[in-house]
């Protein structure tokens, strides 16, 4: 293998690793801010806008808050039934 891929290094994994759902949620906020609007003149076109996005989001991101409990669960579907039609008409 490394005489075809000298640079390539083998890494065993485990399959259950937490990283490989933020890996996910990186490519799925790749997917649609940057390469969803599919209208790239060539491939160069492609990866300024994403070294571009790299920059930006480098500069903005913050860490995710994880922390969700049946309380916020709670709050939340309360929030929502207040903007459904229904709701208010069973109150």
């Amino acid at each position: 293998m490394t005489e075809a891929w000298p640079n390539a290094r083998l890494v065993h994994l485990p399959v259950h690793a937490s990283w490989l759902n933020q890996i996910e949620i990186v490519f799925s906020i790749i997917q649609r801010k940057v390469i969803k609007p599919a209208d790239f003149a060539d491939l160069a076109a492609l990866a300024d806008r994403l070294c571009r996005f790299e920059d930006r989001y480098n500069h903005t991101a913050r860490p995710f808050d994880w922390r969700f409990t049946r309380h916020d669960l709670a709050e939340m579907l309360q929030r929502l039934d207040t903007h459904h039609p229904e709701a208010t008409l069973a109150a």
